[in-house]
């Protein structure tokens, strides 16, 4: 063990070792009686390989030029030289310590440390912080780290390190990597920032042209970093028509970061407000306005113009995490772009927790704004569906879900009283002990009574069944899928402009397949059709259930 912990270079010097040897030899120590035999062994060992291979070397008839220097100088009689008061080994270099290792050792395993864990290590000597120079260990690092490959050859070859590149350029903006929010008032939106080949670029992700929402989502670059043009990390602004120019980003406290251009000029056009708005409404909605016959769609593309190109790509963003996934989960939680009437097309985030699923905004409008909790679902009310004849029949539809939304608003209420009573009885002068018991026992009759048991529906899976709208029922999407799995009690976030007025209102959620589901409006009779984000995200997946539902609370209080 004693040797063990000298080649990791544990504990303390060979020097402050050697003489803590002595003193214990002058005490007779047993321990030290146990260590010194280990030694000899092992010097025994070395001294007969030693001697093996100067048998063979005065066979060949010769020694290596270093032969006379290797039986030079006192002798202990153990098959150590005496050196300047140090004891080596005749056979090979026993390590001693980390530092002794062979270089090419060395750099095997820095290169498996996590890069920043390297700036202490070269803090311990010369040779550590000389083997830190190798590229192999900094090439691996961006490689494992930030999934850099073929990449790495091109930067070296036009004059940049990988250890430049590490330390300079994703190192320090590693903290940015990942999904984001954008304060862009009710609006909000989607950031992924990701090391995209040699660059770190912010991509801001726009849902497909309404109402094709099943098509592949579309991105645009907002700023990039790179190390092209100098030996430092350069920022970049990508908006406008003008191609890259200067720009900043300033991390303003933990999970949130701003940026900001410095040549807003770059986002202008020749034609003035008037080129710069056909070119992002042709962009955003992927037609012109005259195409656009709902007058009220109009004034809602021109407001949503105004309020989002004042900012001019200088914007805050708070990072979002990716829902965490459970086995008991209905479906693999995640974004959905989904269908908002005269809104257009917004990216909501499903999520579960425990017996219910959640559909948070990240994208909103000037009625509902972004981080409001759009769709809650009950999975512990499933709805069965009538036949084909009876689901047409939008009175049928409403009769089922209203019936279940009075059960949950009675229960809501009697789960109330209790609740008063409860502490009612808490704060009265009587405490006796019987009250309080026969309090408990109310409120366990009626726990009992108004909390329908866990449904199996959610870890099941049933066969589809046929689905259709109920007439009168308005879709964007007239091509919806016409089988479903599961039909579940809900209600839907509804308000006036400007957020005025909010309530929820019942509904239906259906449930299609793994990568589709639908509401139903009741009170607006109108369906809405989301449809899962296939892009991979990477740095996105929250940590624990605990830091997703804070994210979660963050996000409304940020535009409540």
């Amino acid at each position: 063990m004693a040797v063990c912990a000298r080649l990791c270079g544990v504990g303390q010097s060979r020097r402050c070792r050697r003489r803590q040897r002595q003193n214990q030899q002058d005490q007779g120590s047993d321990s030290d009686m146990d260590e010194e035999e280990e030694e000899r062994i092992v010097g025994q060992k070395q001294g007969d390989v030693g001697g093996r291979a100067g048998g063979a070397g005065g066979a060949g008839g010769a020694g290596g030029p270093n032969s006379g220097a290797d039986t030079a100088g006192p002798s202990d009689g153990s098959g150590h030289v005496n050196r300047g008061g140090c004891l080596r080994s005749t056979g090979p270099a026993h390590p001693q310590s980390l530092a002794d290792l062979p270089p090419e050792l060395l750099v095997e395993i820095f290169s498996l440390l996590p890069g920043t864990a390297l700036p202490n290590v070269a803090l311990v000597c010369k040779k550590f912080k000389q083997i830190l120079t190798t590229e192999t260990i900094w090439r691996r690092r961006c490689m494992e780290e930030f999934g850099m490959k073929d990449d790495l050859r091109k930067m070296e070859v036009g004059g940049v390190s990988s250890q430049d590149l590490y330390v300079k350029l994703l190192h320090p903006y590693r903290h940015i990597l990942g999904l984001w929010q954008p304060d862009i008032g009710p609006y909000g939106g989607l950031l992924n920032v990701v090391v995209d080949g040699l660059f770190i670029i912010g991509w801001m992700y726009l849902p497909p042209h309404d109402p094709r929402v099943e098509d592949p989502m579309r991105r645009r670059p907002l700023f990039r970093i790179h190390m092209w043009e100098s030996k430092k990390a350069t920022v970049e602004c990508m908006y406008g028509h003008k191609g890259p120019h200067k720009g900043d980003i300033q991390t303003v406290k933990k999970d949130e970061f701003s940026t900001k251009c410095n040549q807003t000029d770059h986002h202008r056009m020749p034609g003035g407000r008037q080129e710069e708005f056909r070119t992002w409404l042709e962009e955003e909605w992927g037609r012109t306005l005259e195409e656009i016959f709902h007058e009220h769609m109009q004034e809602l593309i021109l407001m949503k113009f105004i309020y989002t190109s004042q900012y001019d790509n200088c914007l805050t963003y708070r990072r979002i995490y990716l829902p965490p996934v459970m086995p008991s989960d209905l479906l693999q939680p995640g974004l959905f772009k989904g269908t908002y009437g005269s809104h257009g097309l917004e990216i909501v985030m499903l999520s579960f927790h425990e017996a219910t699923a959640r559909a948070t905004k990240l994208t909103g409008d000037p009625n509902v704004p972004a981080g409001q909790l759009t769709l809650d679902v009950d999975l512990n009310r499933a709805v069965v569906l009538p036949d084909l004849e009876q689901q047409r029949n939008i009175e049928e539809l409403s009769r089922l879900v209203l019936g279940v939304h009075k059960e949950v608003q009675r229960e809501a209420e009697q789960q109330a009283m209790v609740t008063s009573a409860v502490r009612g009885a808490a704060e009265g002068a009587c405490g006796s002990d019987g009250a309080a018991e026969g309090v408990e026992a109310d409120w366990g009759a009626c726990s009992d009574s108004c909390q329908p048991g866990p449904s199996n529906s959610t870890t099941n899976h049933p066969e589809e069944q046929p689905f259709v709208l109920p007439l009168g029922v308005t879709a964007r999407n007239e091509v919806y899928p016409r089988t479903c799995r599961q039909c579940f009690y809900g209600t839907g976030l509804i308000a006036g402009h400007g957020f005025t007025s909010p309530e929820r209102t019942p509904g239906l959620f259906v449930l299609f397949d793994q990568d589709r589901f639908g509401f139903i409006w009741l009170e607006l009779k109108s369906f809405s059709l989301y449809s899962r984000l296939t892009d991979h995200l990477a740095h996105a997946h929250a940590p624990n259930m605990e830091r997703f539902e804070a994210m979660l609370r963050n996000m409304q209080s940020w535009t409540s």
